[in-house]
């Protein structure tokens, strides 16, 4: 175990010049980035309509756990930009779900729209609770994870051909819902079958949560 801990590190340092910023970002882990800007301080932080500023302006918005669910992605861009007329009421403003929705189509571009959507129907579907940073688990993901499991979380690193492994897919929910959040620590503090090293020691509690929360971004 020790000596494939040794490999990998022998190859972050040959990769560690690819930056973060390099990296295709996931559109959740993108549009989570602009939800906590932007939309949290009304929505809340689990999207339930809660938001420290919704109750100081005692306005009610949409729980998106359970509206956006419903939703076609055409609608709901037209909601978030309140540009086009309303197919389901005719009307022409978007604030079918609150009337305090403030319009951003000239704020956001349409990929960050869409990565917003992806990130707000992750709160409605995902089973598990983000436990960390995911900010935090990006930089640990790229500099530790990405040799096995890919950049991308594919699975498809550079160490599965050399090795002749076969990592998680990390994009796959069928993979990673099936594992709870500590399930998951406990692969990465412990190591898990063959391959799999154990990062305990290396990686602290905090950080493999961080870790665990941007898996969960990876997969939605």
């Amino acid at each position: 175990m020790k000596n494939i801990i040794n490999v990998l590190g022998l190859l972050v340092l040959l990769t560690v010049s690819t930056s973060v910023a390099q990296a295709a970002l996931p559109l959740t882990y993108e549009g989570r980035g602009l939800y906590v800007s932007y939309c949290l301080l009304c929505h809340g932080p689990d999207g339930k309509g809660d938001g420290p500023l919704a109750k100081a302006m005692k306005i009610s918005p949409a729980d998106l756990t359970t509206t956006v669910r419903s939703r076609s992605e055409t609608i709901l861009i037209k909601i978030i930009t309140g540009k086009g007329r309303q197919t389901i009421t005719g009307r022409d403003r978007h604030n079918l779900l609150s009337e305090a929705m403030p319009e951003w189509g000239d704020l956001f571009s349409e990929p960050e729209i869409k990565g917003l959507i992806s990130y707000m129907r992750f709160l409605g579907r995902s089973k598990h609770d983000l436990m960390g940073d995911p900010e935090i688990g990006l930089g640990l993901y790229q500099k530790y994870c990405k040799v096995c499991h890919g950049e991308e979380g594919d699975g498809e690193g550079i160490m599965t051909e050399l090795m002749g492994i076969s990592p998680m897919d990390h994009t796959n929910p069928n993979e990673t819902n099936s594992l709870d959040n500590e399930e998951l620590v406990k692969s990465i503090l412990d190591g898990k079958g063959r391959f799999m090293p154990a990062w305990r020691g290396i990686l602290n509690q905090s950080e493999v949560e961080a870790l665990v929360s941007y898996i969960r971004l990876l997969s939605h």
